[in-house]
């Protein structure tokens, strides 16, 4: 920074020395008369020591050179200013001390030539800067690239695109909706329509990237500006939003991908967070399944309500460290404690919550992939029923204030052994709400995007390994949420719980499965059918073609929060459920593979009569059913 300085202030120095040397050559025909000769290094050095105090004074050499614009022209042409006022009193001074010193007034347009050489040494930069050198870009460049947005944020691409990495694509024209800007130009390129005109243009101009820099635009101006850009065949990018800007999560000249997220059309949540912060500050927190994708993404946002105590229980040591390494790092002085241990376990489960007496649990533990549980029906009720029950139960006997299921709308009408696990899950903390101070409640919401399993991370590597990608069905929806937002509905929600709810999330619209496979091969910069193929496969054991978030006999009630609404499903009789589970953890146990799996799903169908994942098999023994029916009046 000081060798910076003194650079600058020695270009300065003899930028002024040449100036005034220059008038005097020229006021005395380059002639200078023998009387005037000693007075010329005054004149230098009084200019030079005036310019510098007043540029020091408006902190002139703090400026980066690279960036001159209006602002500093302007600081430029004050301190040009005030220089040659400065230059006349010191002259006049010194004249008065020694009359023989009396510079020509015609001597003080050096202060013009002055600023003309500064101004011009630094424009020099700023144009070089600005992409006039060209050295290398030809070799890097790939297409054509159009902005949407004639404003600051688009004038701001613009130059960092003309010196960054991004030289391979080159700026031609900009879109914008302003009717007075239409026809005129902003750095030298074409505005040449609004939004409407992207199609068009995209074809004239061989476009081949689309910058949308509109970071104040609204939601639903920017959802559609981007449907209108999908619908071209030129790479989409976006300048990040103001709140991910003031979030500090991107730079305000950071230039990104579209994602999956920006093409649900979703709204941001809104959260009340000075409630949460009251509910949950004091509190010893447990987070079950804490290394999974909605578990880790419950502790970063939990751990910003500087709780007295995280509890990170999951059964990988793997993902329990990462997520440990990470709060420890992000959060230095938050107490958090990594426990390994298998909600299945229920000597163990029992041994955490009497050492560390948690108050509020976040139950994200869970097997949750459809086909395989579908396969693995044992482990499914294991981890999903019997582990519920577990961690509910020591919660109700160690006097936890609350427990927070998190649940799935695959819960609702179940057709996989998986949503029916799900459900008979909300059935347990339902019972244990009836009989327990604790107070118990579930959160249901449909795919996270980008968790574990999910299948938007499928059609990226799909798309990576240059296809196909799989579609199920042509037809099929699926509801979808980013991770952040579900966890922070997930956490407002569990402040509201006041005992046997089932919170269900608003989802927004449903998205088409092949739409979504299309966009992401367009995101790529592909074509789908084209450079990616999509191949339909059939739907696979447990899936459904739509999900649902309600069963038929449940009501929804608003919250204070219109993205959260509560259910109350009907509940079984405590006999009933009790008797069931005990056969189904006799089973489990036993686990005969075959046999085990046609008696679970039985099991499942007599707790959930929606089930419709269970098919009735002749074949096997008449005294086999009779078995299974003994078993459940004797609860074995």
């Amino acid at each position: 920074m000081r060798m910076r300085i003194v650079r600058l202030v020695m270009l300065d120095a003899g930028i002024i020395t040449a100036s005034v040397w220059l008038v005097f050559l020229l006021r005395f025909d380059f002639q200078i008369p023998e009387m005037y000769v000693w007075m010329l290094p005054w004149a230098i050095l009084i200019h030079i020591a005036v310019y510098a105090a007043f540029s020091f004074g408006f902190k002139v050499y703090n400026n980066i050179w690279r960036y001159t614009g209006m602002r500093e022209l302007l600081q430029l042409l004050k301190v040009s200013a005030l220089t040659l006022v400065g230059v006349i009193v010191v002259n006049l001074s010194m004249h008065a001390v020694v009359p023989s010193y009396r510079l020509p007034i015609s001597i003080y347009f050096a202060a013009g030539y002055v600023f003309l050489g500064i101004v011009g040494l630094r424009m020099i930069k700023r144009l070089l800067n600005d992409g006039f050198e060209t050295t290398g870009a030809k070799d890097t460049f790939e297409g054509n690239l159009l902005i949407v947005g004639a404003g600051k944020a688009g004038i701001l691409v613009t130059k960092d695109i003309k010196h960054s990495r991004f030289k391979f694509m080159h700026p031609v024209a900009f879109i914008d909706d302003d009717t007075s800007k239409q026809k005129l130009e902003v750095m030298g390129l074409p505005i040449v329509g609004n939004r409407k005109f992207i199609p068009e243009a995209v074809k004239q101009l061989d476009i081949a990237f689309i910058i949308i820099a509109l970071p104040t635009a609204p939601h639903n101006d920017l959802m559609e500006i981007i449907e209108i850009c999908k619908s071209t065949k030129a790479q989409i990018k976006l300048m990040p939003s103001m709140t991910e800007i003031l979030d500090g999560k991107m730079a305000v000249n950071r230039i990104r991908e579209v994602s999956v997220n920006d093409l649900l059309g979703r709204t941001p949540v809104e959260i009340n967070t000075e409630e949460i912060r009251e509910n949950l500050g004091s509190e010893c927190i447990l987070i079950t399944g804490a290394g999974g994708s909605i578990g880790s993404e419950l502790c970063r946002q939990l751990a910003a309500y500087r709780p007295k105590e995280m509890l990170l229980l999951g059964h990988g040591e793997n993902s329990i460290y990462l997520i440990e390494q990470e709060l420890r790092q992000l959060y230095p002085d938050q107490k958090i404690q990594p426990i390994i241990a298998d909600i299945q376990d229920v000597s163990r489960i029992d041994s955490v919550f009497q050492n560390f007496r948690p108050t509020i649990v976040y139950h994200a533990a869970a097997h949750k992939h459809v086909p395989l549980m579908e396969m693995n029906p044992v482990e499914a009720v294991k981890n999903n029923v019997i582990g519920t029950r577990n961690v509910a139960e020591a919660s109700a006997k160690y006097g936890a204030k609350r427990f927070i299921l998190i649940s799935s709308d695959k819960a609702v009408n179940p057709t996989s052994v998986m949503g029916a696990t799900k459900r008979a899950a909300e059935m347990i903390i339902n019972d244990q709400n009836s009989s327990s101070k604790t107070v118990f409640a579930a959160v249901r919401f449909g795919n996270v995007l980008g968790s574990r399993g999910s299948v938007i991370p499928l059609f990226k590597r799909q798309i990576e390994s240059g296809g196909p990608v799989t579609v199920t069905h042509m037809d099929m929806v699926r509801y979808f949420m980013t991770i952040p937002e579900a966890v922070q509905l997930v956490i407002q929600a569990s402040v509201l719980a006041q005992g046997g709810e089932v919170f269900v999330l608003d989802m927004g619209k449903p998205v088409r499965i092949y739409d979504l496979a299309r966009d992401l091969i367009r995101l790529s910069g592909l074509e789908p059918d084209k450079d990616i193929p999509i191949v339909v496969t059939g739907i696979r054991p447990g899936e459904k073609l739509f999900e649902e978030l309600l069963t038929e006999e449940e009501g929804l009630m608003v919250t204070n929060n219109y993205r959260i609404m509560i259910s109350r499903p009907q509940s079984v009789s405590r006999s009933e459920l009790n008797l069931v589970l005990g056969v189904l953890e006799n089973l489990c146990k036993r686990y005969e593979f075959v046999p085990s799996s046609y008696q679970i799903k039985k099991l499942l169908k007599q707790l959930i009569p929606s089930y419709s994942g269970f098919q009735e098999e002749p074949q096997l023994a008449t005294h086999e059913l009779e078995r299974i029916k003994s078993e459940v009046h004797a609860g074995i």
